[in-house]
């Protein structure tokens, strides 16, 4: 958790419900021997300060408000920062307090309404230029969905952090001999990074050993996408590489991660720290869960921690979960500068932080020694795309029509933006899945500027095939299609842009046991998902490319269909032929 303006603070019922349970830290303990065992956090009790805390952060709050109101907005969203930041910096445990953990949750939810107003799509002018692309059951309440103007909003994961504040390691996995110990002095000598050994840090390999196993397996697996990149830029930023696999605890290698305190992307950074460095949170894109900005925000940061405490990397990786002035608050407190000196006067969650992260180090760089077998961490493939640059407020849909893929898999490469359209008012650079930017870029240009927020679909001509044809099994008309086309020569075949929505709405009547209705005119089928249904089934019942109806309804192969949605699928010779879904087979 780092510190942090507030972008849109979802408030669904699960993060509540998240929120306001209780709260069960960490109990990794030390052997007996040390003088650390069962120590007193202060900040674990009830604090008298809790009062003074809360007439800090409103009267920030109150601040930003005034200079709302004078149309003073970065002004504005300094003061709402800083009451966040006064809540998090307060050195009080803000989960394990009623009391100011209901006041953070309210706070939050009250900054957002206030800012929301300010992000409001603006209405862009003029035209911007294409860059080319560079290589790199029971009865339910029925709620009332809330207006999203066309759009989906940002969807996010449970961050691992709030998993981990929850648990409790067993005596087995806190038995740490001193031979442990010994090989924890060998096995550091690997890192790139000076640290002292700890019982702590073997606890948290002998948790990965045994029940953690499954999260370290898939955290390795997951790294492979990200770390060739991460390792880049911690180098050139010059922070030990071995620190990114920081990245594993925080977020598990998932973009999409976001923690109780609203910690979001691969590096969890809070909305304040965020724009401190660099990140912007609109109404359109949240960098926090970008790759390489936030990456190289998070780089930069733990620089600057790390030279503050003289080039501790230990004190650096606490503050950037704590705070840097909890740790201040802690260093004043123990007189010396030490993160196992400082132990006693951190949060229980920044406690187990430390020594996580230099286990997950430690198995990470040999896990073979600890038991992992080679086959079953082989990473994956390094996250690879094009960069297109695209005009105001482009449609993913139509992205992803164009560069053949699915609106999901758009969104797993731009996980930065929290709408299936691009941020209106300004050019952006979108990725699209490698080797196919000259193509999008190419199909991008034949569409009129004011027309790219639509949505369209891609299909391939026959040769000789004219537009009187293509009309009338897309259900458009010729004249849309020039529109769309200009200047295209259709004598050699190709791709012709379709626009969305113009297939013909008559239907054919079904047997009675189909599920399935087709477009007159059409090519295409509306295929009635079942339970258990997904895009696969689906094309593999009708013979059909499942690449192309993943496409065609932008989700990807395997996600789970819900009972009753209706997907598209191309039918083979069926065009203004009955057609009824294959029976069932019997159990």
């Amino acid at each position: 958790m780092k510190n942090t303006s507030l972008p849109r603070f979802i408030t669904n019922a699960a993060l509540l419900a998240a929120f306001a349970a209780p709260v069960a830290t960490v109990q990794a303990q030390v052997p007996a021997v040390s003088h650390l065992r069962h120590t007193p956090s202060e900040i674990e009790r009830e604090d008298p300060r809790v009062s003074q805390v809360v007439d800090r952060a409103e009267k920030h709050f109150r601040q930003g408000k005034l200079n709302l109101a004078d149309n003073k907005r970065e002004q504005a969203r300094d003061e709402f920062d800083k009451a966040v930041d006064t809540v998090l910096e307060s050195g009080i445990d803000v989960r394990s307090n009623p009391r100011l953990r209901d006041f953070y949750l309210q706070l939050v939810e009250r900054v957002y309404r206030e800012e929301v107003p300010l992000q409001q799509p603006q209405t862009a002018s003029g035209r911007v230029e294409l860059a080319s692309f560079s290589q790199q059951e029971g009865a339910v309440p029925v709620k009332t969905p809330v207006a999203q103007v066309g759009f989906r909003e940002q969807k996010f994961e449970p961050s691992p952090l709030d998993e981990l504040s929850k648990l409790v390691l067993t005596t087995d996995e806190t038995n740490v001999k001193p031979e442990d110990i010994n090989a924890l002095e060998e096995a550091k000598s690997n890192v790139d990074f000076g640290f002292k050994s700890n019982a702590l840090i073997q606890q948290y390999i002998n948790y990965y050993q045994g029940r953690g196993r499954a999260t370290m397996v898939t955290g390795i697996r997951r790294s492979g996408k990200y770390m060739r990149m991460a390792r880049k830029i911690f180098r050139e930023e010059g922070v030990p590489e071995d620190i990114t696999w920081l990245g594993q605890v925080e977020s598990a290698w998932r973009p999409t991660a976001r923690s109780w305190a609203a910690a979001s992307g691969l590096w969890q950074f809070i909305p304040g720290t965020g724009a401190q460095y660099g990140l912007r949170q609109t109404a359109w894109v949240d960098e926090r869960t970008s790759v390489e900005k936030a990456t190289r925000a998070s780089a930069r940061y733990l620089k600057w921690l790390a030279k503050r405490y003289n080039g501790d990397w230990e004190l650096a990786m606490g503050a950037y979960n704590t705070g840097e002035g909890n740790i201040d608050r802690a260093i004043g407190r123990a007189g010396v500068a030490d993160f196992w000196r400082v132990y006693p006067y951190i949060a229980q969650e920044t406690r187990n932080y430390v020594p996580n992260i230099l286990a997950t180090i430690l198995v990470a760089k040999n896990p073979e020694k600890y038991g992992f077998r080679k086959e079953e961490i082989q990473p994956d493939a390094p996250l690879a795309y094009d960069v297109v640059r695209v005009p105001s407020a482009t449609s993913l849909q139509l992205v992803a029509s164009m560069s053949d893929t699915s609106v999901d898999y758009l969104r797993s490469i731009n996980p930065e933006l929290r709408r299936d359209v691009t941020p209106r008012g300004e050019s952006y650079d979108v990725r699209v899945p490698p080797g196919r930017g000259k193509q999008f870029a190419a199909l991008l240009k034949r569409v009129p500027v004011e027309r790219r927020e639509q949505t369209a679909r891609i299909i391939s001509v026959a040769p000789g095939e004219d537009l009187q044809a293509v009309a009338a099994r897309t259900g458009t008309s010729v004249a849309q299609l020039q529109q769309w086309n200009a200047g295209i020569d259709l004598n050699a075949g190709g791709k012709l842009i379709v626009p969305a929505g113009n297939v013909r709405a008559t239907s054919l009547v079904l047997r009675q046991r189909g599920n399935t209705t087709a477009p007159a005119g059409s090519n295409l089928l509306t295929v009635t998902a079942q339970n258990g249904d997904t895009v696969a089934k689906i094309a593999a019942r009708y013979n059909a490319s499942a690449d192309e109806v993943a496409k065609l309804n932008g989700v990807t192969l395997d996600t789970s269909l819900e009972r009753g949605r209706q997907i598209r699928v191309p039918s083979q010779g069926t065009t203004g032929k009955t057609v009824s879904q294959p029976a069932r087979r019997r159990r």
